[in-house]
């Protein structure tokens, strides 16, 4: 159920979005950038999270949906032009919709014949799903192929890209809440027992990828038009594992958390090759400089999630109460 409060919340959100979107000009480019990617990453976290933590499936196809989102949209905004800001604005919100229906499509495309498998099975068909849209799309020529494809339009700013992660966060939040919601809760905690009162597991997993997917096709959208460049290779398995990464670090079922950790992990590489970029430091740098951390931020990064992962395999923000009764505010 939805009540007001999280309306406010959300009008409130948005409206900050849309001040702070004025001064974008006065932001370093490199990081007002980063943001993009982390208001990005947000989504995908929290749409996933409804997906891998709400409802207990085991997702590994998130970047394919991101993919079909960024090229749909690439593609539709490229038949456009002009410099009416509000025309822009239009065809920008129409071509990220677009992208998210058709990631929508697709989810449900695999929804319905997969998820009446479970665990392992279904990370491995996810998977599956998610290379094969990336190798269809490596192979046509029509969007670039291997070579890549060209998005004319940066038309991604702090307000969308902040606004909609806003809202996605809503929707996910709102949706758990609700009567409705409660379902992804049952068939997470027990199907057969869900099935015996009458629920439906299917039903509740395929919303939930379905949803899932839409808004990873909306992040997908927002990336393209941020990068302004699409490769085949941006959507691989890596980039799967990598919002799952999120979801498992800021604790399943807590979307707090997720949106936290999305804006950490995010925030981790760049601050390692900042530090590495450190050319004195008094005392320090003359006898060890810092340029190797640059060249070893992956593997520093890697060590890092190893450490977390062993000492709070939890999640780094759950709290034992987010998943099996959450409130609603």
């Amino acid at each position: 159920m939805i009540f007001n409060r999280p309306k406010s919340l959300l009008l409130a959100a948005i409206a900050l979005c849309f001040v702070v979107s004025l001064f974008e000009n006065h932001i370093q480019s490199y990081w007002l950038y980063v943001s993009y990617d982390i208001a990005v990453n947000i989504i995908l976290a929290v749409s996933l999270n409804l997906i891998n933590g709400y409802t207990g499936q085991f997702s590994l196809g998130h970047a394919g949906f991101m993919a079909v989102g960024g090229y749909t949209a690439a593609v539709i905004s490229n038949q456009f032009s002009g410099s009416n800001p509000v025309l822009a604005a239009a065809i920008f919100l129409a071509a990220l919709i677009a992208g998210g229906l058709l990631a929508a499509a697709g989810g449900l495309l695999v929804g319905l014949p997969t998820l009446r498998l479970r665990g392992d099975y279904l990370a491995i068909v996810t998977l599956g799903f998610g290379e094969i849209i990336r190798v269809i799309i490596q192979n046509m020529d029509a969007i670039g192929g291997a070579r890549g494809y060209s998005v004319i339009h940066g038309w991604t700013n702090f307000f969308w890209a902040f606004g909609i992660a806003a809202v996605t966060i809503y929707v996910v939040v709102a949706l758990v809440h609700s009567t409705y919601g409660r379902g992804f809760i049952a068939v997470h905690d027990d199907e057969i027992a869900a099935s015996a009162v009458g629920i439906n597991p299917t039903k509740y997993k395929v919303t939930a990828f379905v949803i899932g997917a839409f808004f990873a096709g909306i992040a997908g959208g927002l990336y393209a038009h941020s990068k302004q460049y699409l490769t085949p290779d941006g959507f691989g398995f890596m980039k799967s594992i990598e919002i799952v990464v999120m979801v498992i670090l800021g604790g399943m079922g807590n979307t707090p958390g997720v949106v936290l950790a999305a804006i950490l992990l995010t925030l981790l590489p760049e601050g390692l090759r900042t530090l590495g970029d450190v050319e004195h430091v008094p005392g320090i740098s003359a006898e060890y400089p810092l340029g190797w951390i640059a060249n070893t931020r992956m593997i520093i990064y890697s060590l890092l999630l190893i450490v977390l992962m062993l000492t709070r395999p939890q999640g780094l923000f759950t709290r034992q109460s987010a998943r099996k009764n959450p409130k609603i505010a």
